[in-house]
């Protein structure tokens, strides 16, 4: 499928819990300040039923279910829900140095006519040596395409366009030592563009429009996970680098190669206080369709902005987190970034074309054990603003 709508997707199902890797035995709902490693995560008594609320259901000593309906009000896919349903359980309870895992699934309903659903597996398993993830997504989304270039996003003139398909994604890492994992992934899908309604049509249609498009990839994945806390990481850093190449040779409609680098670092500040901060890189190379170019505001980088209206070859963002524990399962969080979309080196020496970002948001505790948040923000970008809610902290 297309990587739009994939990327789409996913940020859907990121709603859902997602497992990170090594986790501390949090006291009073934090994660430990002095990085230690607990080898046994269930070694703490859970919480008591009395304890959660209505959607957090224990089925078992195992695992723990998460059920949370989520509004959303996108200005790229209007209002509407997306319900998530979530399984964080250990896949051998005699495996006490792997991170839980997780099965989950989410849906898409919008006001705009925009209908998805995802589901995914994160698994660790053989005392953390493997780590496994597989999606599948399918759905129609119905989003507006401003043109490639941050002058056509300040532009502001859009195509409505429809988008179905699905998307099947693998991957499978081993652990390398030093906390590195490793391995390959692969993507393939499709998906069908069309010209939604019969409104003006302010930008040129792209090409391709009314069939049928296979992409299809092969690519790695490295990461390096030092983080004291897979849900709310007090301290540590979080690399991730991935490289995705698109072939004819594999049956894709496109060939091109897609570079994304991840990082992330928290400081812990105090028993209630953590600063988080995190870098983002994205390049293109060959030749893309236009959703496989590198889209400003997916995946929380940043918040504030329109997903699609900003896209080009390349990509960065940076940005700061302030996240406050409060009292009686609360938290706020504060936050503020900058970034850009360019067609080359030339443009980014320029930087006449920053895209900043900030705002403020309100957590709560959905599970003391995992100090798993319910997270609500509003954020102000160039000319637009957002707010979602999601579960998990944005990075």
């Amino acid at each position: 499928m297309a990587a739009f709508l994939f990327a789409t997707l996913v940020v859907c199902a990121s709603s859902a819990p997602r497992p990170k890797t090594q986790e501390t035995n949090p006291q009073s709902g934090q994660g430990t300040d002095n990085g230690q490693i607990s080898t046994n995560p269930d070694r703490q008594a859970p919480p008591t039923e009395q304890e959660k609320p209505s959607w957090v259901k224990k089925s078992s000593p195992r695992g723990e279910f998460v059920i949370a309906p989520l509004p959303i009000s996108s200005p790229a896919l209007g209002t509407g829900i997306v319900p998530v349903l979530g399984y964080i359980f250990p896949l051998s309870t005699r495996d006490t140095i792997s991170p839980p895992s997780v099965i989950a699934g989410a849906g898409l309903v919008t006001d705009n006519g925009s209908r998805a659903f995802v589901i995914a597996g994160d698994l660790y398993f053989n005392q953390n040596t493997y780590h496994s993830v597989l999606v599948y997504a399918k759905g129609n989304l119905n989003y507006d395409l401003y043109g490639i270039g941050a002058v056509a996003g300040n532009a502001g003139r859009k195509l409505a366009l429809e988008q179905k398909g699905q998307v099947v994604f693998a991957e499978f890492l081993r652990r390398l030592g030093w906390k590195f994992f490793a391995g390959p992934r692969f993507i393939s899908g499709n998906s069908t563009i069309t010209i939604r309604g019969n409104g003006p049509q302010e930008i040129p249609p792209p090409p391709d429009l009314g069939l049928d498009t296979n992409l299809r990839s092969l690519g790695f994945h490295l990461q390096r996970d030092a983080r004291s806390n897979r849900f709310y990481p007090s301290d540590g850093t979080l690399l991730n680098f991935t490289g995705d190449f698109f072939a004819k040779g594999l049956g894709s409609k496109y060939s091109f190669q897609s570079y994304k680098v991840n990082f992330s670092k928290y400081w812990s500040l105090g028993e209630r206080h953590v600063l988080a901060y995190n870098a983002n890189f994205c390049g293109t190379g060959g030749e893309p369709p236009f959703y496989g170019n590198c889209i400003y505001g997916t995946n929380n980088q940043l918040r504030g902005y329109t997903a699609g209206q900003y896209l080009d070859r390349y990509m960065y963002s940076t940005q700061f987190e302030y996240r406050l524990t409060l009292p009686k399962r609360f938290g706020v969080v504060a936050f503020v970034g900058i970034g850009e979309v360019f067609r080359g080196g030339d443009e980014l020496l320029e930087g006449r074309n920053l895209l900043p970002g900030g705002g403020g948001g309100v957590r709560f505790l959905l599970s003391k054990k995992h100090h798993l948040n319910l997270r609500a923000d509003v954020a102000a970008g160039k000319n637009s603003h957002t707010w979602a809610l999601g579960i998990g902290e944005a990075f």
